[in-house]
């Protein structure tokens, strides 16, 4: 398997989280990466963390989100974080996040999260009006995919889980 970098940004381009993965392939939703337990991670310069259990990503060509299947035995099931366009370069991924995240949990409920942290954003970093609509727009946009099981959200990850623990 490849190794890509995942890069995540906040608008104004400040460095955000970002860590090491594998690609797995492309489907028609887009672009798998596995990220192993154990990959360390930083969010912007903070300390390094150690991820403890894995996670399956998925980059969509046109999307602005990207998602992470959570592996057990993590507490939550889909963790969609609302962005702009992942932008491959080489071997690696960037795109700008958004503050809006979807969370569904194992036990089945959703999270419409850091709403306060996307509020505050607009302010402090100055995101234009086309860049606000477009985030809260894929926000509900997720909440119906990822609370119905629409689309990628209805267990696609499956097969990509059952190669990246082939090899």
């Amino acid at each position: 398997m490849k190794d890509v970098r995942v890069v995540y940004r906040k608008y104004g381009g400040a460095l955000h989280w970002h860590h090491a993965g594998r690609l797995l392939g492309e489907d028609s939703h887009g672009v798998w990466v596995e990220v192993p337990s154990g990959t360390v991670a930083r969010k912007g310069t903070d300390p390094p963390i150690t991820w403890p259990t894995a996670v399956t990503m998925l980059f969509p060509r046109d999307g602005w989100w990207t998602a992470s299947f959570n592996h057990l035995p993590n507490r939550t099931e889909i963790y969609v974080d609302v962005t702009t366009i992942p932008e491959w370069r080489d071997d690696e991924v960037t795109m700008l996040d958004l503050d809006l995240d979807v969370i569904r949990m194992r036990d089945g409920r959703l999270i419409l999260d850091d709403e306060d942290e996307f509020a505050l954003h607009q302010v402090l970093l100055d995101y234009p009006p086309d860049l606000i609509i477009r985030a809260q727009r894929t926000a509900d946009w997720l909440m119906n995919a990822v609370g119905k099981r629409k689309g990628p959200f209805n267990g696609a990850h499956l097969a990509w889980l059952s190669k990246a623990t082939q090899t």
